[in-house]
């Protein structure tokens, strides 16, 4: 009799591990097809303890597992280790995130089919080790080193980490990756490395790096890419690359860090501080927290990087003394610059008060001036607006009437260019019509502005402005409306490269990670909006995410003098702002972590929400509602869990910030605790109660519960 994981999730009632018979003695870790009511399904042989197994114990009615899939070798123990803890500490199933780790292929391909690829895998690497021994291109020669980045590198190889990377924007951390990936490969023949990148955009360029430095050595085939935007095909051959260690490099997004990499020697998170590492649907793990898990399982070296880390990276990297647990390395210049480039070769940061700007006014003038200054030098700039779409709702003056989604409670986003009202998060779309649904009035106009309003108003103030050579402004628009096809996204950043575009305007998208060499003026058109939000991160976000477009500007060294970052805001004098200026981020970390200290808010507590999806606001409210009351009555009666609930706080039920989405309502609960054991030993108890109160009348028309722990937003 076999334990085999299975894909279900936590609220169902069936369990994950399930039991079935095999004539062979499989070893745990094993990928087999199993059958699984009426279908067939991917299982992982798993060495579970009887409390975990559930289904059939009678031996005649147990189902026998239908094939292995031969050839593969079993995943380690290190890697099962790996989701245990991942199930264990985000509250999911252990089959959700097994399965969800393994390439999606590998449940469609028959044996004979898996075997087919594998062959094929093993006489590519064949030939490409057959090549390795003959003479091959030199590869490319080193850069030098700057004295920061030789220092950093020599303290990753003395010390065992795990390591913040605090660089500044063009710093040179790439170059401290690829060294340190350099030193680890040539140590073991064996070692591979996995780095991660927050975005899918951000793996193409990063991917040309290393091929670049190190195909010539190990071959084409030794770095692979792993990510959601890739066929299913590509994913799994990448996978099978890993798993096999054929590939000596993994680069990849947040699904990367729970591929199969069995000798795992270094990982490298970049810009660690992005919440794309945090997932919102599925498991919702944290990538960049389960690298540093990952790193201390199997001994590999942790490197996390960024500008702006992460409040709760920057708490962890206080000295040992202080109770700090990664090694923070300091890179504060800009490789090249100067003493008399200013604040370690970073640009000019500009702050105008749109107070004092005409009324309605999109650009300020001296903003307007400076674009125009550098379109007639020949450089580039980039204004920086994170939303898309022409205007965010369309508005009747005479009822008041908004292009309100049916399905969502949000609004519909007017896009000019296809003449559409369209919702972001159900995606219904449906014609602008071409008078107010409600009153009939013909006038109905937008109101505010996206990237594409943004674009045309742009164009038309610099209309009569011309190039040097006399040619008309070039003006392109980056967002993920420009870049929904395949391919569009790398052919609009090479003409940015290749000098094709003089004003860039686009979203978050164009503000992380590019290196654009001939931007020299950064603008940010509208960022005031999250100066007042509601969640406590909104002001950590904000600050990270212009100190990585202000990162944009400035990057070649021969013109880092006369880059400029502009802010227009209605705050000027806000302290995000004025950390800005200066590039304090250690200032700006100190004073948001006091004021979290005083409030209790994480790193100085633990969270979790319990987020319930209903056919009724109503439902969601009383399942949540019901399981508080259950927690606070029932589990007071297990003996010693009073003094397990003295250190937990539920907080009532709310609706969800959005909280219809597709016609299905949502809503949430807050838990939490000053202690984090505390938080994770009530949560394990709560999942009884959760299902037991899921099943009962009061939790009619519930469709779905989670558990976010973690959560980065509340």
């Amino acid at each position: 009799m076999l334990s085999v994981l299975v894909p279900t999730p936590v609220y169902a009632r069936i369990g994950s591990v399930l039991c079935y018979s095999s004539t062979l003695a499989l070893p745990a870790g094993t990928l087999v097809r199993v059958p699984l009511g009426a279908r067939e399904t991917l299982g992982v042989v798993w060495d579970a303890d009887a409390q975990q197994v559930r289904g059939e114990l009678d031996a005649d009615k147990i189902k026998p597992i239908t094939s292995v899939l031969d050839g593969l070798a079993p995943l380690n123990v290190a890697w099962q280790q790996l989701v245990a803890f991942t199930a264990r500490y985000y509250q999911r199933s252990l089959g959700e995130v097994a399965l969800a780790a393994l390439p999606p292929q590998l449940r469609e391909l028959s044996t004979a089919q898996i075997q087919r690829r594998l062959q094929r895998g093993k006489a590519q690497g064949d030939a490409a080790g057959d090549a390795a021994g003959l003479p091959q291109e030199q590869p490319p020669e080193l850069p030098q080193l700057s004295p920061e980045q030789a220092q950093v590198v020599a303290q990753i190889q003395a010390h065992a980490g795990p390591f913040l990377l605090f660089g500044a924007t063009g710093s040179g951390k790439t170059e401290v990756y690829l060294r340190s990936a350099q030193a680890v490969l040539a140590q073991d023949a064996q070692a591979q490395v996995l780095v991660m990148v927050p975005e899918i955009n951000l793996t193409p360029q990063l991917e040309q790096r290393f091929r670049q430095r190190f195909a010539p050595l190990w071959g084409a085939d030794a770095v692979v890419s792993l990510h959601s935007g890739m066929t299913n095909p590509q994913r799994l051959a990448s996978w099978l690359a890993a798993h096999s260690g054929q590939a000596r490099i993994v680069l990849g997004t947040r699904m990367a860090v729970l591929a199969s990499i069995p000798h795992l020697r270094l990982i490298v998170v970049d810009e660690e501080h992005d919440p794309s590492y945090k997932g919102s649907e599925g498991a919702r793990y944290s990538a960049r927290d389960l690298a540093v898990y990952r790193g201390h399982l199997e001994g590999a070296k942790v490197v996390l990087g960024s500008a702006t880390p992460a409040l709760e990276s920057w708490y962890h990297s206080r000295p040992a003394a202080e109770g700090g647990r990664y090694l923070r390395l300091h890179m504060p210049s800009r490789v090249g610059a100067s003493a008399a480039d200013g604040v370690n070769g970073l640009p000019v940061v500009r702050r105008v008060d749109m107070n004092h700007q005409p009324r309605h006014a999109v650009f300020s003038v001296p903003l307007l001036a400076a674009i125009k200054e550098r379109i007639a030098r020949g450089e580039q700039s980039m204004v920086f607006l994170n939303r898309r779409g022409y205007a965010p709702v369309l508005h009747c003056a005479d009822c008041g009437w908004k292009s309100a989604c049916p399905h969502c409670s949000v609004f519909r986003v007017f896009h000019k260019i296809d003449r559409t009202l369209r919702c972001h998060h159900c995606g219904f779309t449906e014609p602008v019509p071409r008078a107010c649904p409600t009153c009939g009035n013909p006038d109905i106009a937008p109101q505010g502005r996206g990237t594409e309003r943004l674009e045309e108003h742009l164009a038309e103030l610099l209309l009569d402005v011309r190039r040097p050579e006399g040619e008309l402004v070039r003006i392109a628009r980056i967002d993920a409306d420009t870049t929904r096809h395949k391919g569009a996204l790398q052919s609009q950043l090479a003409a940015v490269h290749a000098g094709e575009v003089d004003v860039l305007v686009g979203t978050q998208m164009i503000a992380k990670g590019h290196d654009f060499r001939r931007v020299t003026l950064v603008a940010a058109v509208n960022p005031d909006d999250a100066l007042f939000a509601s969640d406590f991160r909104a002001p950590e976000r904000l600050f990270s995410l212009l100190m990585q477009a202000a990162g944009r500007s400035g990057r070649d060294a021969g013109q880092v003098a006369g880059s400029e970052v502009w802010i227009q805001s209605s705050q000027p004098a806000h302290p995000v702002y004025d950390a800005l200026k200066r590039y304090d981020y250690p200032g700006f970390a100190a004073r948001q972590l006091h004021e979290r200290q005083q409030a209790s808010l994480p790193p100085f507590s633990a969270q979790a929400l319990v987020r319930a999806e209903a056919r009724s606001q109503e439902v969601a409210q009383l399942f949540l509602n019901a399981a508080s009351a259950a927690a606070q009555t029932e589990m007071a009666q297990w003996p010693g869990w009073p003094e397990v609930l003295a250190h937990i706080t539920l907080y009532p039920s709310v609706p969800m910030n959005i909280q219809r989405v597709a016609n299905i309502e949502r809503a949430q609960m807050l838990v939490e605790s000053a202690s984090r054991t505390a938080l994770q030993h009530f949560l394990s108890g709560w999942q009884a109660i959760l299902h037991a109160t899921s099943q009962s009348p009061a939790a009619k028309g519930l469709i779905r519960w989670a558990v976010d722990v973690d959560p980065l937003a509340i």
